[in-house]
Protein backbone atom coordinates (compact mmCIF):
# COMPACT_ATOMS: atom_id res chain seq x y z
CA UNK A 1 0.00 0.00 0.00
CA UNK A 2 1.53 3.33 -1.06
CA UNK A 3 -0.40 5.65 1.26
CA UNK A 4 -3.32 6.05 -1.14
CA UNK A 5 -5.64 6.73 1.79
CA UNK A 6 -3.19 9.22 3.31
CA UNK A 7 -3.02 11.12 0.04
CA UNK A 8 -6.80 10.95 -0.40
CA UNK A 9 -7.36 12.61 2.94
CA UNK A 10 -4.69 15.21 2.21
CA UNK A 11 -6.39 16.18 -1.02
CA UNK A 12 -9.93 16.01 0.38
CA UNK A 13 -9.10 18.16 3.38
CA UNK A 14 -7.64 20.83 1.14
CA UNK A 15 -10.68 20.81 -1.14
CA UNK A 16 -13.05 21.25 1.76
CA UNK A 17 -11.01 24.08 3.29
CA UNK A 18 -10.95 26.11 0.00
CA UNK A 19 -7.89 27.99 1.20
CA UNK A 20 -5.64 27.26 -1.76
CA UNK A 21 -2.77 24.82 -2.16
CA UNK A 22 0.31 24.39 -4.28
CA UNK A 23 -0.30 21.36 -6.47
CA UNK A 24 2.47 19.29 -7.97
CA UNK A 25 3.36 20.70 -11.38
CA UNK A 26 4.31 18.90 -14.56
CA UNK A 27 7.95 19.60 -13.70
CA UNK A 28 7.75 17.86 -10.31
CA UNK A 29 10.24 14.95 -10.20
CA UNK A 30 8.62 11.52 -10.20
CA UNK A 31 11.04 10.24 -7.55
CA UNK A 32 13.30 11.57 -4.82
CA UNK A 33 16.93 10.74 -4.16
CA UNK A 34 15.72 8.55 -1.28
CA UNK A 35 13.69 6.41 -3.68
CA UNK A 36 10.27 7.76 -2.76
CA UNK A 37 7.77 7.86 -5.60
CA UNK A 38 5.51 10.77 -6.48
CA UNK A 39 1.89 9.89 -5.74
CA UNK A 40 0.07 10.85 -8.90
CA UNK A 41 -3.44 11.09 -7.47
CA UNK A 42 -2.49 13.82 -5.02
CA UNK A 43 -4.24 16.71 -6.75
CA UNK A 44 -3.61 19.53 -4.30
CA UNK A 45 -0.35 18.64 -2.56
CA UNK A 46 3.00 17.20 -3.45
CA UNK A 47 3.39 13.83 -1.75
CA UNK A 48 6.09 11.19 -2.09
CA UNK A 49 5.87 7.73 -0.54
CA UNK A 50 7.93 4.56 -0.32
CA UNK A 51 6.30 1.91 -2.53
CA UNK A 52 4.72 -1.00 -0.69
CA UNK A 53 4.97 0.39 2.83
CA UNK A 54 1.94 0.79 5.12
CA UNK A 55 1.29 3.05 8.08
CA UNK A 56 -0.88 0.35 9.62
CA UNK A 57 1.78 -0.98 11.98
CA UNK A 58 2.16 2.28 13.87
CA UNK A 59 0.19 2.79 17.08
CA UNK A 60 2.32 5.46 18.73
CA UNK A 61 3.72 8.75 17.50
CA UNK A 62 7.03 10.47 18.20
CA UNK A 63 6.16 14.04 17.24
CA UNK A 64 9.10 16.40 16.91
CA UNK A 65 8.83 20.12 17.55
CA UNK A 66 8.35 21.85 14.21
CA UNK A 67 11.15 23.78 12.58
CA UNK A 68 9.75 27.22 11.75
CA UNK A 69 10.99 29.71 9.16
CA UNK A 70 9.50 32.99 8.01
CA UNK A 71 9.11 33.92 4.37
CA UNK A 72 12.24 35.51 2.96
CA UNK A 73 12.27 39.30 3.44
CA UNK A 74 9.20 39.11 5.72
CA UNK A 75 10.87 41.16 8.45
CA UNK A 76 12.13 43.76 5.98
CA UNK A 77 8.71 44.19 4.40
CA UNK A 78 6.97 44.41 7.77
CA UNK A 79 9.35 47.09 8.95
CA UNK A 80 8.74 49.15 5.83
CA UNK A 81 5.09 49.62 6.81
CA UNK A 82 4.76 49.05 10.57
CA UNK A 83 5.57 51.12 13.65
CA UNK A 84 7.14 50.02 15.93
CA UNK A 85 9.33 47.75 13.87
CA UNK A 86 9.59 43.95 14.13
CA UNK A 87 12.81 42.79 15.78
CA UNK A 88 14.50 39.42 16.19
CA UNK A 89 12.97 38.93 19.64
CA UNK A 90 9.49 39.44 18.20
CA UNK A 91 10.18 36.81 15.56
CA UNK A 92 11.53 34.37 18.15
CA UNK A 93 8.38 34.81 20.25
CA UNK A 94 6.15 34.15 17.25
CA UNK A 95 8.08 30.96 16.48
CA UNK A 96 7.73 29.74 20.06
CA UNK A 97 4.01 30.48 20.12
CA UNK A 98 3.41 28.75 16.79
CA UNK A 99 5.50 25.73 17.82
CA UNK A 100 3.54 25.41 21.07
CA UNK A 101 0.23 25.71 19.23
CA UNK A 102 1.36 23.09 16.70
CA UNK A 103 2.12 20.61 19.48
CA UNK A 104 -1.15 21.34 21.28
CA UNK A 105 -3.31 20.87 18.17
CA UNK A 106 -1.54 17.73 16.91
CA UNK A 107 -1.30 16.14 20.35
CA UNK A 108 -4.98 16.66 21.13
CA UNK A 109 -6.08 15.40 17.71
CA UNK A 110 -3.93 12.28 17.79
CA UNK A 111 -4.53 11.41 21.43
CA UNK A 112 -8.29 11.82 21.07
CA UNK A 113 -8.07 9.31 18.22
CA UNK A 114 -6.30 6.79 20.45
CA UNK A 115 -2.68 7.39 19.44
CA UNK A 116 -0.14 7.67 22.23
CA UNK A 117 2.52 10.35 21.90
CA UNK A 118 5.89 9.09 23.07
CA UNK A 119 9.53 10.17 23.21
CA UNK A 120 11.15 6.79 22.62
CA UNK A 121 11.60 4.57 19.57
CA UNK A 122 9.96 1.18 19.03
CA UNK A 123 8.59 -0.97 16.21
CA UNK A 124 5.12 0.55 16.54
CA UNK A 125 6.38 4.16 16.76
CA UNK A 126 6.21 6.53 13.79
CA UNK A 127 8.56 9.51 13.74
CA UNK A 128 6.86 12.67 12.51
CA UNK A 129 9.24 15.50 11.66
CA UNK A 130 7.38 18.68 10.67
CA UNK A 131 8.49 22.08 9.50
CA UNK A 132 6.52 25.27 8.97
CA UNK A 133 8.15 27.26 6.20
CA UNK A 134 7.32 30.47 4.33
CA UNK A 135 5.45 31.76 7.37
CA UNK A 136 3.80 35.00 6.29
CA UNK A 137 1.77 36.85 8.91
CA UNK A 138 0.16 39.80 7.17
CA UNK A 139 -0.40 41.90 10.28
CA UNK A 140 1.64 40.60 13.24
CA UNK A 141 0.58 41.79 16.69
CA UNK A 142 3.66 41.65 18.87
CA UNK A 143 1.94 43.13 21.90
CA UNK A 144 4.36 46.04 21.98
CA UNK A 145 2.98 49.35 23.11
CA UNK A 146 2.23 51.83 20.38
CA UNK A 147 1.38 49.32 17.66
CA UNK A 148 -0.96 50.84 15.12
CA UNK A 149 -4.04 48.88 14.08
CA UNK A 150 -3.58 46.82 10.91
CA UNK A 151 -6.56 46.10 8.67
CA UNK A 152 -6.43 43.24 6.15
CA UNK A 153 -8.69 40.62 4.53
CA UNK A 154 -6.58 37.66 5.66
CA UNK A 155 -4.23 36.73 8.48
CA UNK A 156 -1.61 35.21 6.15
CA UNK A 157 -0.30 31.83 5.07
CA UNK A 158 2.21 29.09 5.83
CA UNK A 159 3.47 25.86 4.32
CA UNK A 160 3.83 22.49 6.01
CA UNK A 161 6.75 20.26 5.08
CA UNK A 162 6.45 16.92 6.87
CA UNK A 163 8.54 13.75 6.82
CA UNK A 164 7.50 10.37 8.25
CA UNK A 165 10.14 7.88 9.41
CA UNK A 166 10.21 4.39 10.83
CA UNK A 167 11.63 4.92 14.32
CA UNK A 168 13.66 1.70 14.41
CA UNK A 169 15.38 1.87 11.02
CA UNK A 170 15.17 5.63 10.37
CA UNK A 171 13.77 4.71 6.97
CA UNK A 172 12.10 7.70 5.32
CA UNK A 173 8.60 6.45 4.53
CA UNK A 174 6.91 9.52 3.12
CA UNK A 175 7.14 13.27 2.76
CA UNK A 176 4.56 15.91 1.91
CA UNK A 177 4.41 19.64 1.31
CA UNK A 178 1.20 21.57 1.66
CA UNK A 179 0.59 25.33 1.45
CA UNK A 180 -2.38 26.81 3.26
CA UNK A 181 -3.64 30.37 3.16
CA UNK A 182 -6.05 31.80 5.67
CA UNK A 183 -9.49 32.28 4.20
CA UNK A 184 -10.36 35.61 2.66
CA UNK A 185 -13.09 37.34 4.66
CA UNK A 186 -14.29 39.47 1.75
CA UNK A 187 -13.97 42.59 3.85
CA UNK A 188 -11.24 44.51 5.64
CA UNK A 189 -10.95 43.96 9.39
CA UNK A 190 -8.51 44.63 12.17
CA UNK A 191 -6.04 41.77 12.53
CA UNK A 192 -4.77 41.19 16.06
CA UNK A 193 -3.09 38.45 18.08
CA UNK A 194 -6.37 36.62 18.76
CA UNK A 195 -7.40 36.51 15.10
CA UNK A 196 -3.90 35.53 13.98
CA UNK A 197 -3.86 32.66 16.47
CA UNK A 198 -7.31 31.50 15.39
CA UNK A 199 -6.23 31.48 11.74
CA UNK A 200 -3.10 29.48 12.55
CA UNK A 201 -5.11 27.02 14.62
CA UNK A 202 -7.55 26.41 11.75
CA UNK A 203 -4.71 25.58 9.39
CA UNK A 204 -2.88 23.39 11.92
CA UNK A 205 -6.09 21.54 12.71
CA UNK A 206 -6.60 20.70 9.04
CA UNK A 207 -3.11 19.20 8.88
CA UNK A 208 -3.54 17.29 12.16
CA UNK A 209 -6.78 15.82 10.83
CA UNK A 210 -5.03 14.69 7.67
CA UNK A 211 -2.38 12.80 9.63
CA UNK A 212 -4.90 11.27 12.01
CA UNK A 213 -7.25 10.14 9.26
CA UNK A 214 -4.40 8.71 7.22
CA UNK A 215 -3.25 6.64 10.22
CA UNK A 216 -6.82 5.55 10.95
CA UNK A 217 -7.39 4.42 7.39
CA UNK A 218 -4.11 2.52 7.18
CA UNK A 219 -4.88 0.73 10.43
CA UNK A 220 -8.37 -0.24 9.32
CA UNK A 221 -7.14 -2.03 6.17
CA UNK A 222 -4.05 -3.63 7.66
Amino acid sequence: MIFRQFVHFLSTAALVMTWGLSAASADTPVATVEGLQLVEDSKLATVYAEPGVSLGQYRRIFLYDPYIAFRKDWKKEQNSKNTPSINDLDMAKIKIELSTLFQEVFAETLENAGYELVSERAEDVLLVKPAIINLDIVAPDTGSGGNSHSYTETAGEMTLYMELYDSVTDDLIAKAIDRQKDRQTGYIRWQNRIRNRAAAERILQSWANVLKEGLDDARSVR
